[in-house]
């Protein structure tokens, strides 16, 4: 019941105001909208979203990760370059 009192006061005094101060508060009333709907998304992560990142990192862990041997002398002169700096690929 308060909820409809308060639209009504509120209805009430938008409707007492100039057009410029009308369009001064359909900007502010878009502003509080658009910031609560930002504060929503990021504490609630779309389920859609974790679920594809889910699958993309169980993907990714399934992955054989081997070594392939250099096929070419740019290749090996690399691996020699990371390894000299103690770097292991």
């Amino acid at each position: 019941m308060k909820l409809l009192k308060n639209s009504s006061i509120a209805i009430a005094k938008l409707q007492q105001l100039s057009e410029p101060l009308l369009q001064e508060v359909t900007d502010f009333i878009d502003f509080v909208i658009q910031k609560h709907q930002v504060k929503n998304a990021d504490s609630q992560p779309d389920e859609t979203l974790v679920e594809k990142w889910s699958q993309w990192f169980e993907a990714v862990d399934s992955l054989d990760v081997s070594p392939s041997e250099p096929v070419s002398n740019y290749q090996q002169l690399l691996l020699n370059k990371f390894r000299q700096q103690g770097l292991e690929l």
